[in-house]
Parts: C-alpha cells; structure tokens; sequence
C-alpha cells in the first residue's frame, strides 16, 4: 500500500506544480494570480486531506480483516489441537486399558500355575 500512496501522492503534488506554474505564466494580474495560487493550494490541501482519509480508512479496513482472519485461524487450530489432544487421550486410554487385561490374563496364568505348583508340593 505504501507504493500505492507514494503514486497518489505524486500525482497530487505534479498537479499542484502544474497548476502553479500555469497559473504563473498566464497573463493576468498579480493580485489575481495570487488569489488563483491559493485557491489551488486550498484544494489541492482538501484534495490531499481526502486521499489521506480514505488511505486511512483502507489501512483500517485492512488491519480489521487481518485482524478477524488471524482469530478465525487461530479458533480453527486451538479446535484441530483439542480433538487431536483427544484422540491422544483416546487411544492411550485404550492402550493402557490392553495392557492392564494382558497383565490380568499373565496373573491369571501364575496364579494357576502357582496352584498346581502348590498342590504338586
């Protein structure tokens, strides 16, 4: 945007010096030549005062989208992040609750074999 600015700006101040220098060579009396110098540097000030509101308000524009979209972004990954969060906990759940059955099913075969250990004794 600044390219853009720097653009507008110029063409603003090539206008002023145009207008000026027209404004200069013609002829006309210098009282009136005065008066016709400060009317344009009255406008081209309005001029300059416009573009630099509606620069103003794209630069707001623009910061507010960024604004909303980086939000939305970051909405959409703290989701991504908590299901996957999820999912880990999920699974690890169900790991632990494999090895803790397969642990059972191992003490379940000792304790049987402890028995018949015990009994043959």
């Amino acid at each position: 945007m600044g390219k853009e600015s720097n653009i507008i700006i110029g063409i603003l101040a090539g206008t002023a010096i145009g207008a000026t220098l027209g404004v200069l060579f013609a002829p006309d009396k210098g009282v009136n030549t005065r008066q016709k110098i400060a009317d344009e540097a009255l406008l081209q000030k309005e001029r300059l005062a416009s573009t630099a509101v509606d620069l103003k308000e794209r630069v707001s524009a623009s910061a507010n989208d960024l604004r909303d979209r980086v939000a939305t972004t970051v909405e959409s990954q703290k989701q991504t992040l908590d299901e996957k969060v999820e999912s880990i906990v999920t699974d690890a759940s169900h790991k632990a609750d494999d090895v803790i059955t397969t642990l059972e099913n191992k003490l379940a075969e000792l304790k049987a074999k402890n028995k018949k250990l015990q009994k043959t004794s």
